[in-house]
């Protein structure tokens, strides 16, 4: 059970700045420092958006994988990477993500980059920190093996997804237990897919992936994974219930559930109940995908509402998901606005 009830928290992506964007897409104009001072630049101004809202838990924003050869998929060998999208026309959503071909052994040796962002973001929170007077977390975040698997096209070697999961499972699982040796204080194992496809998909079998991926730091770091229904380009993918997932999903090793809820106007918001039986749950509480900005009243509201079916030191509140596909300027009235909302509630309890 975390130390603060009724915490606020994000996922782990927060959107870039404009400059970043126009950058990443022309790397060639930039030197090795002018691209790392932009990095730097970009999870500092992430960072300082998030600190200014009043976040008990931040991140670096995901702010540098803003190119592929920066991603997750840059640092795997043994495929080659798609080029060009397989849909140009019409309106912007994941169709328009192709996949990569698998063309040797999948393997990591530079790991999957996330240390180094680990260690970026302290070494620029460090100063940004100093004379705090309440505490503040640091969170990674990493997609799962089966999340992963989902842009990598099966082969002779690898003939299904789930051939492919368990070639990534080690990488990740390494990688997870390189950020809880850097310090990280809580680190979330993002598995979309599996929320996604729950409906139609061996659940149980799942959780045993899951777990096997986080075995080796359970206990060494606060866990969570976090299970939406897609947001690329604002929008979802899977079929949005979480009815599929439940009971099964009550056996993942985490001490913490994130749930969509805001986007789907809390619907089978009583299902928390069961969650917070087991472990901690974080809800989504403003949606990402809308431009309506939540005001704190509407926060107080959904938070009351979550206490009718969790207790107080059970609960987390965050966006829906993350934030990358969301306006700069109105994430940050999300935030600050979440966040204020969440303390007139803390404040009605006496908390």
């Amino acid at each position: 059970m975390k130390e603060q009830p009724l915490r606020t928290t994000v996922i782990g992506s927060y959107p870039f700045p404009g400059w970043l964007l126009h950058a990443s897409e022309n790397l060639d104009a930039f030197g090795s420092n002018d691209i790392a001072e932009a990095q730097n630049d970009a999870v500092t101004a992430a960072l300082s958006d998030q600190l200014s809202s009043g976040l008990d838990v931040v991140t670096d924003g995901e702010q540098t994988r803003f190119d592929f050869n920066l991603s997750f998929y840059g640092y795997l060998e043994g495929i080659s990477l798609e080029g060009e999208s397989p849909r140009k026309f019409g309106p912007p959503a994941h169709d328009q993500r192709g996949k990569h071909e698998i063309t040797g052994e999948l393997l990591a040796p530079r790991g999957l980059g996330a240390v180094e962002e680990f260690e970026r973001l302290k070494n620029i929170a460090g100063p940004l920190l100093e004379g705090r007077e309440t505490p503040l977390v640091l969170k990674a975040s990493v997609p799962g093996p089966f999340t992963l698997s989902g842009r990598l096209l099966p082969n002779e070697q690898y003939p299904d997804r789930y051939a492919i999961t368990e070639a990534l499972l080690p990488i990740v699982q390494k990688e997870l237990e390189g950020l809880v040796a850097a310090g990280c204080q809580e680190l979330t194992v993002d598995e979309p897919s599996m929320s996604c496809y729950a409906y139609n998909s061996d659940t149980k079998r799942f959780v045993d992936i899951f777990n096997r991926t986080v075995e080796a730091v359970v206990g060494k770091t606060r866990l969570s994974t976090h299970l939406c229904f897609g947001n690329f380009k604002g929008h979802a993918v899977g079929y949005r219930r979480i009815a599929p997932m439940l009971p099964d999903f009550l056996d993942f090793s985490v001490d913490e559930i994130h749930v969509e809820m805001a986007n789907r106007e809390f619907a089978e918001i009583d299902r928390i109940a069961e969650i917070a039986e087991r472990m901690d749950v974080a809800v989504g509480i403003v949606d990402v995908k809308s431009y309506y900005v939540e005001t704190p009243e509407d926060v107080l509201d959904r938070v009351k509402l979550c206490l009718k079916h969790a207790p107080a030191e059970r609960l987390s509140f965050a966006p829906d998901c993350g934030l990358s596909q969301t306006a700069r300027w109105a994430a940050k009235r999300k935030l600050s606005n979440m966040v204020e909302g969440v303390r007139r509630a803390r404040r009605e309890l006496g908390l």
